[in-house]
């Protein structure tokens, strides 16, 4: 079952630029530079979609001079993985699960 912080995480990859974000650290730790420069985003926006997926557990930031790396918390999309498996696995077991109506 999904736990009240999972459908924010849901909500937030929703978005097209954060979505096009999170696959582009899958691949590699980049900067706030490498990313405009990868989305064609202006700073701005990229830096408040950063913050979301910050806040959302789903990056962390490494300070390198007066850059900012960012890099994916692989856990965090482990787990939500995991429970959406578990989803799976328990609505092939609904099939056969059928309540008759009043």
């Amino acid at each position: 079952m999904l736990t009240s912080a999972e459908p924010d995480v849901i909500r937030v990859l929703g978005d097209p630029l954060r979505w096009q974000i999170v696959n582009l650290l899958a691949r590699e730790t980049l900067c706030t530079t490498h990313l405009v420069e990868e989305t064609g985003a202006k700073q701005t926006n990229l830096s408040n979609h950063m913050k979301v997926l910050r806040e959302a557990g789903l990056v962390e930031t490494e300070p390198c001079g007066r850059f900012t790396y960012y890099k994916l918390k692989p856990e965090v999309l482990a787990g939500l993985a995991g429970q959406f498996a578990q989803l799976a696995e328990s609505a092939r077991g609904a099939a056969r699960n059928k309540r008759a109506c009043p």
